[in-house]
């Protein structure tokens, strides 16, 4: 195992790579984990260098505390007063919106393992993960209508995606708590497990996916994002230059070769 735990001023985020798995680990829990823009772009760099590490073929992102993440942290953020047309857009388009990209760019498998509260960008960083484990105080919470916002950090993106309109609306217009069952039930989540089995899960799913073929499932990932973006035409275009390029992989000439041998495979990443 290696570890790059240390806290440079405000970043507090903890960083181990195990059994090919990159563990970040959002560690302020004092501030619910509101993230920093220090940490955020920890984050981003983190996700970027999974994606170029051979090493590395699965992310978790969880937290420390009783928070997953609280939403962005506005302290010691610029003043409120007069602003320079497009200065907003400018911030949540190189802050927000690019650390969900990250996430949803990155070409190994992300888990996020919700130990508490997500709220707001700490929902949608939960929400923009490729599976979702979500111990049972978890809530999920659409924040910004309460403070008479609007939804950023690719909300209103995510979310119809994953339950549709009318239920995104809902969520978005009322901003009420989402305990973590009712994220199960209508599909934001993919397991809720007890707080003391949170850790254990998210590393059984996350190892095994380590174990798997990583370019196919980075492929797979691909696909499945873009697929409610295009049409049918783009979509079996870009199915089948998925299949051509991953059939020069040596884990798919490895997949053909178990099954006429009939025995299990070993996937390398590669």
């Amino acid at each position: 195992m290696t570890d790059s735990a240390e806290k440079p001023l405000a970043s507090s985020i903890r960083h181990t790579t195990d059994n090919a798995v990159s563990w970040i680990t959002l560690d302020r829990p004092e501030a619910m984990n509101a993230l920093t823009r220090d940490q955020r772009e920890r984050v981003i760099e983190l996700l970027a260098a999974a994606s170029a590490a051979p090493t590395v073929r699965a992310v978790v992102i969880t937290a420390t505390g009783r928070g997953f993440c609280a939403g962005a942290d506005l302290r010691g953020g610029p003043a409120t007063g007069e602003r320079v047309p497009g200065d907003v857009a400018r911030t949540i388009r190189l802050g927000a919106q690019r650390l969900i990209a990250a996430v949803l760019d990155c070409e190994k498998p992300v888990i996020a393992a919700v130990n508490g509260t997500a709220a707001g960008i700490g929902a949608h960083l939960a929400f923009a993960c490729d599976l979702v484990v979500a111990a049972e105080p978890a809530r999920f919470i659409e924040v910004f209508v309460r403070r008479g916002l609007v939804p950023d950090g690719g909300g209103a993106y995510l979310l119809p995606r994953l339950v549709g309109p009318q239920r995104a609306k809902e969520l978005m217009f009322f901003g009420d708590a989402l305990s973590a069952a009712d994220a199960e039930r209508i599909g934001l989540v993919n397991r809720v497990v007890p707080p003391g089995e949170l850790e254990k899960t998210a590393r059984a799913w996350a190892e095994r996916l380590a174990a798997g073929p990583t370019r196919a499932l980075a492929l797979t990932k691909q696909l499945v994002n873009a697929s409610l973006d295009t049409d049918r035409a783009a979509a079996f275009a870009a199915e089948a230059a998925a299949q051509e390029i991953n059939m020069t992989t040596l884990d798919a000439a490895e997949g053909v070769t178990s099954f006429v041998e009939r025995r299990v495979p070993r996937f390398e990443g590669r």
